[in-house]
């Protein structure tokens, strides 16, 4: 390895554990001329250090301002949590803004994900998810009117999946869909980033038993999650649904709303997909 890297590794391996160490949210880090004389570098070696956490998501540049610590990012766990507990759970306060709570005819797509014919009648929730009054993500989510009659009738539930369980309905399994994407300008407009921002997006079908109860759309920030998946040796192999080349497939446990889902340890139960079920990548709603 040439002398330039190893001094470039060396910034770049100071500053990440000063970040994760030492500095909070939103401290400036050492200034450019500190780090030069600290290492004995160029500028154009501390720039390069610096760009390297930037893209990491560890570090963040202001114009005019400086560059400083990023929040810290979430990780999308493989876990049965709802989206509120899950922010509890990290010490945050969820909270959400209901953009529309209605009841529409299926499009085609949706149909298809419900088991439904196009036309039938939908209860349709669009809503922006907070974690400590930040928006964190955008989910729309489709649920079959004959399931659930009258489940928008007082409002949009807190918790979809808690009242599918009030009725009756347990969701136990799902698939997700994961991929990288770019925000457009009224969803920029909602999450607080700029168009054309990194998000993840992921699609997920929700099952009790076999009856498909749930199938949502969600758009995540980049900049605020990580995906994170839990890996196992290989079993049988799961196919994806729709046009998907083959390719790594994960496991998932029963799915939940709270698009945070993790399998139980040896020490917990063994949840098991049903026969034929598929899934992607797990990943949190």
């Amino acid at each position: 390895m040439r002398p330039s890297v190893l001094k470039y590794v060396r910034v770049r391996d100071y500053l990440r554990s000063l970040v994760t160490h030492e500095l909070d949210v939103g401290d400036a880090i050492p200034s450019e001329r500190v780090l030069c004389d600290r290492f004995a570098v160029s500028r154009m070696t501390v720039r390069q250090a610096v760009d390297a956490l930037v893209v990491e998501g560890l570090l963040v540049r202001e114009q005019g301002r400086g560059t400083f610590v990023a929040p810290t990012k979430l990780d999308l766990e493989v876990r049965l949590a709802s989206f509120g507990e899950e922010m509890r759970r990290r010490g945050m306060e969820p909270s959400s803004t209901v953009l529309a709570a209605e009841e529409v005819a299926a499009s085609h797509d949706v149909a298809d994900a419900l088991d439904l014919v196009a036309g039938e009648r939908v209860h349709y929730l669009h809503r922006v998810r907070h974690a400590a009054g930040q928006p964190m993500a955008l989910e729309q989510t489709w649920v079959p009117t004959s399931l659930v009659p009258g489940l928008l009738a007082d409002g949009a539930p807190e918790s979809i999946y808690g009242e599918l369980r009030r009725r009756g309905l347990e969701p136990d399994w799902g698939e997700d869909t994961v991929a990288a994407s770019e925000v457009d300008a009224q969803d920029a407009e909602l999450l607080g980033l700029r168009p054309g921002a990194a998000v993840l997006r992921i699609t997920r079908r929700t099952f009790a038993g076999d009856v498909a109860c749930a199938y949502s759309r969600s758009s995540y920030r980049a900049d605020r999650y990580v995906l994170w998946v839990p890996l196992r040796a290989p079993r049988r192999a799961l196919t994806p649904r729709g046009d998907v080349s083959a390719g790594a497939v994960a496991d998932q446990a029963p799915a939940d709303e709270g698009h945070a889902l993790e399998p139980e340890g040896p020490d917990g139960p063994d949840h098991r997909l049903p026969p034929g079920a598929q899934t992607e990548v797990a990943g949190a709603r």
